[in-house]
């Protein structure tokens, strides 16, 4: 039978096509992500939350000049910062992101203040943007202090200088030099009268980097500077600037606090394997995107059950799925744990899981990985 050929459409056919386009577009919006409205900044000690779980603070302690900051969704940026101060004194101010405690502000979710003694591990990553048109450095600011202090300034404050433009040195005097999670740095010791800073200068710019803040944490209770049952209460990530800093940016940021049996047999071993376990991590990697086969292999006399493998990915990478584990946190902090035919890890035996994930820059492996809380090799 031949078919009929089609007449023009009448108004309530084109009405009827209408309201469907209307309504596949509606969906099409409501299923789409919402965008993140920047958040700014200006007030001096003015602060925010992203991500749900850190907060960022303009922290403009050190001048009356105006400064501004822009809260992203993984970051910050600073998008204002006036005038200057003589670069033989302190900084003008720290402008910032944080995981724990700072001044009665504390970040959403946190389980800081922790006793240094409870800490497996507190992997953290963070990926800075620089400008070469003023004077700062870009650092980590961790603390800690005997009391699990939320207010006030604490005991002693470990600076990781990444990065030095202009002429400027931390406080005190340099004591030496120390490897410490991999790297090597200058390590300066002093004092700015309320508390006992030290300091670890990367001798080059460092863009990018994901490590274990307890690395740091144990070599400076090996210094004699603090004590295992102090506490951890703040990591805090951003810049000092002395004169201007208009574009410096935090791009990421993350940091995670293990709890569970410490890290090292002792604090003057910073970064040696705590538990009888290690970790093979095989990939495969691409323009834009890597597969990784990750073995977990029980070394230790007794079985582990329904184990969870903590590691930071390193800036830049996320996961897109994964094998033979449920793996959490596509980006920075990612947990991977056993699913049920795999969840136990016998003694002398071992468990593979797999992902695949895309990546920008340039490619680099975890830095550590943590087994049920406790670091392994």
């Amino acid at each position: 039978m031949r078919a009929l050929p089609h007449g023009p459409r009448t108004p309530r056919s084109l009405l009827g096509a209408l309201l469907l386009a209307l309504a596949t577009v509606a969906a099409v919006l409501a299923a789409a992500p919402a965008a993140h409205a920047d958040t700014l900044v200006c007030e001096q000690y003015g602060s925010t939350t992203i991500q749900g779980r850190y907060v960022v603070q303009n922290n403009r302690w050190g001048t009356s000049a105006p400064q501004c900051v822009t809260a992203t969704d993984s970051g910050f940026r600073v998008t204002q910062a006036d005038g200057a101060v003589p670069t033989n004194g302190a900084p003008k101010s720290y402008p910032s992101v944080f995981n724990g405690c700072h001044y009665t502000n504390c970040s959403p979710g946190t389980n800081l203040p922790a006793q240094v003694s409870g800490i497996a591990s507190a992997p953290s990553s963070i990926s800075y943007g620089f400008v070469g048109s003023a004077v700062y450095n870009a650092s980590y600011d961790i603390w800690l202090d005997p009391t699990p202090k939320k207010n006030r300034v604490n005991r002693t404050e470990i600076m990781i200088w990444l990065n030095k433009v202009g002429p400027i040195q931390p406080i005190g005097s340099q004591a030496g030099t120390a490897s410490v999670g991999g790297r090597t740095w200058q390590v300066w010791r002093g004092s700015n009268g309320s508390n006992d800073v030290i300091s670890f200068v990367a001798p080059s710019a460092v863009a990018s980097w994901s490590f274990d803040v307890m690395d740091f944490v144990r070599n400076t209770i090996a210094r004699g500077m603090a004590q295992n049952n102090w506490y951890l209460t703040s990591v805090q990530a951003g810049f000092e600037p002395w004169q201007n800093g208009a574009g410096l940016a935090v791009n990421s940021f993350s940091s995670t606090v293990n709890l569970g049996t410490p890290g090292t047999g002792s604090p003057g071993a910073p970064g040696e394997p705590v538990t009888a376990c290690e970790v093979a991590y095989a990939t495969n990697v691409w323009s834009d995107g890597f597969t990784a086969d990750v073995t977990v292999a029980n070394t230790g006399s007794t079985p582990v059950d329904s184990w969870t493998l903590s590691f930071t990915l390193p800036s830049g990478q996320r996961v897109t799925n994964a094998w033979n584990a449920t793996v959490s946190g596509p980006t920075g902090a990612v947990t991977a744990t056993g699913l049920a035919h795999s969840a136990r890890v016998a003694a002398g035996a071992s468990q593979t899981f797999g992902f695949q994930g895309t990546y920008s820059g340039t490619f680099s492996k975890p830095s550590g990985f943590s087994l049920n809380g406790a670091r392994c090799a």
